[in-house]
């Protein structure tokens, strides 16, 4: 079961559910913190005939328990930013070429070909630390781009802002992909009018600014940046995949990945669409560990594969997932 190749071949939500529930049944035989967990609710693959039926196990048994379906050891071990003293995630992946497989079969359907872009990073509080799947992730993509351009930029706005100019003039299509506060830094200091670069925000002010709710934040970034949307990419040191958003905060999963709304006021009980509650993940590209994950994040599903990212449980400690906070 944990053949990487299999979940990358659906492509109906029919298969979708048909390999969840497989997926289910190979998590809750080898991962012993999770088959804990469904024991105790009572539901065990007997139980479990459905997606719906499936538990979610809550976000925060990354911070204290290792979370393992299968392989003696792990690869890397990828772990949340956290303020001193803050419990961090730790998401041990056991085999790092089904990570590989899923940031670049997901960029790859929601953007095409990275090859046809320069990649530019601006993720200063990613950098500065170790272990960050995003900064691991946003290096294989300036690797897999070959463009001499690409390339992380720490703190040299000046030197980011020359080499957007120049790649504009060259009318190369770029994708510049930063951390909120680092963006906004960006644009206080010059103002843009981009044709060919794609703005992608990946959340979080780390402490380094008021946060904004992501309505202002936008608009703040589509004035300096002179473009009509801001993209947005949401993942999380739990998850080995990755939603996107093109815009307005509209989030589409892909076709591996899904999320369900879950009610707020009792967590086994999921929400129908159009209503905001909890966000519940499944990710079958974290078939090594766990890929039903209740989050501390709020959205709400529109329907036709499209959910609305709100923000975050009130009371859920700020950890490093690269969401902001409302």
């Amino acid at each position: 079961m944990h053949n990487k190749f299999d979940i990358f071949d659906i492509s109906a939500p029919e298969a979708f559910d048909a390999r969840a529930l497989e997926v289910f049944e190979f998590q809750y035989t080898n991962n012993k913190v999770y088959r804990q967990f469904c024991d105790l609710l009572s539901r065990t693959p007997e139980e479990v005939k459905h997606v719906k039926d499936i538990p979610f196990l809550p976000i925060e048994f990354f911070k204290t328990h290792k979370i393992l379906s299968w392989g003696p050891s792990s690869e890397k071990i990828f772990t949340s930013s956290g303020t001193t003293g803050q419990n961090t995630s730790k998401h041990y992946v056991t085999d790092l070429q089904v990570y590989v497989e899923s940031f670049r079969r997901g960029f790859e359907h929601f953007y095409g070909s990275v090859e046809d872009y320069a990649v530019l990073a601006l993720l200063p509080s990613y950098l500065e630390r170790e272990g960050s799947s995003l900064i691991y992730m946003v290096d294989d993509l300036i690797k897999k781009s070959e463009n001499p351009h690409s390339g992380f930029y720490l703190h040299d706005l000046d030197a980011l802002k020359e080499k957007i100019e120049l790649l504009e003039h060259q009318e190369q299509k770029i994708l510049l992909i930063g951390v909120s506060f680092a963006l906004l830094d960006l644009v206080e200091k010059f103002r843009f009018n981009l044709k060919h670069t794609v703005i992608m925000e990946t959340g979080g002010m780390k402490g380094r600014r008021k946060e904004m709710i992501r309505k202002e934040l936008h608009q703040v970034l589509k004035a300096g940046f002179g473009v009509e949307k801001i993209h947005s990419e949401y993942g999380m040191t739990e998850l080995l995949s990755q939603a996107y958003s093109t815009g307005d905060g509209i989030f589409e999963c892909p076709p591996w990945m899904k999320i369900i709304i879950r009610d707020p006021e009792d967590a086994l009980s999921l929400l129908p669409e159009g209503k905001s509650g909890g966000i519940n993940v499944i990710d079958l590209a974290n078939i090594n560990s766990c890929s039903f994950i209740a989050t501390q994040d709020l959205g709400k599903d529109l329907g036709a594969g499209k959910i609305e990212i709100l923000g975050r449980f009130d009371n859920s400690d700020i950890r490093g997932c690269n969401l902001m906070v409302f």
